[in-house]
């Protein structure tokens, strides 16, 4: 299954970045720490171009602190990038972001050359709790749903430093299949975008190698080298009451809930990705959307001919 979801204020929030940025200073990204890799937007960098960038590595509280020190020290150390982690028990995110910020651009931040901030991220990432946070008050709406903020806001978070705020916004299409399902269980994309029990059999898919023992204290199971996801699923639902007549296990609801606490980190602390293993993926995702394109230029080109649009003899050698 390809997960897809991109909504039309989307467009609009992608067309309005476009013409922000060209007054921009410093782009801050927020990413979710539990899948920093597949919460960075890939369409993001091609409209920010190379202005410095700020990666916020938010619900750090969630995650894997040992695999969050991993991510950070991956993007500190690409050219014109900082990474900090956030997390809601932080008492002065504010101070943090606006140092960082200074350290990219030390040169802006006065009144006379006050620092012009962009905060993006994808939907449900925790960007408007972040913000009224450092607003003080409640600037935006919050929900543990994606695709609340719609519009675009700008703030004054310190003197002389203006943060513009952006609807959350993924990319049209998403070529990294596990990204895809590590967006959806995070609570990144829309409901109706997938499928539950699908998403929740790729997330213990995921688990049962790298979290076992999480897995076995929350759900009082045991596992072994050959339990499966399916099996593992079918247990958890048994374990909490998800059964159906004639002892049938409601794998709807034994989705949900090891979505739900997944979402919630009464799992625990993880992290769905690593900076390796992400960069696998991604390197598999985009060999196959090359495969994919040649195969489409192949039949349109093949169109065309028939069509007598262009002359046989140049068709190319699509092999």
């Amino acid at each position: 299954m390809a997960i897809q979801w991109f909504p039309g204020h989307m467009h609009l929030t992608k067309k309005a970045i476009a013409e922000r940025i060209k007054e921009i200073d410093v782009v801050i990204e927020l990413l979710d720490a539990r899948l920093p890799g597949s919460s960075a937007n890939p369409m993001l960098a091609e409209l920010t171009g190379s202005k410095p960038a700020l990666k916020v590595l938010n619900k750090q509280d969630l995650a894997d602190p040992a695999r969050t020190a991993l991510w950070l020290d991956y993007y500190n150390r690409q050219p014109g990038t900082r990474a900090i982690g956030l997390d809601a028990s932080m008492s002065t995110p504010a101070k943090a972001l606006i140092e960082a910020c200074h350290t990219l651009a030390p040169t802006r931040g006065s009144m006379v050359k006050p620092m012009r901030v962009l905060i993006c991220g994808i939907p449900n990432v925790g960007k408007s709790t972040l913000i009224n946070t450092l607003t003080g008050k409640r600037a935006t709406k919050t929900g543990d749903e994606a695709g609340i903020t719609k519009v675009e806001q700008r703030l004054v978070l310190a003197d002389g430093f203006y943060l513009w705020d952006t609807p959350g916004m993924l990319w049209p299409r998403i070529i990294v299949a596990k990204s895809g399902y590590n967006l959806a269980a995070s609570g990144a994309i829309g409901r109706n975008a997938f499928e539950e029990e699908e998403v929740a059999l790729e997330l213990l898919d995921y688990l049962i190698p790298n979290y076992p023992a999480m897995l076995e204290s929350r759900y009082k199971l045991k596992l072994t080298p050959e339990s499966t996801d399916e099996q593992v699923l079918e247990e958890i639902g048994r374990k909490r009451g998800a059964v159906l007549s004639k002892g049938r296990i409601n794998l709807q609801k034994a989705a949900e809930i090891v979505i739900y606490e997944f979402r919630a980190a009464t799992l625990g602390r993880v992290t769905l990705e690593t900076p390796e293993e992400f960069a696998q993926w991604l390197a598999a995702g985009q060999l196959l959307d090359a495969e994919r394109q040649v195969k489409k230029d192949k039949i349109e080109t093949s169109r065309l001919v028939k069509l007598k649009k262009i002359p046989r003899s140049a068709k190319p050698d699509l092999r």
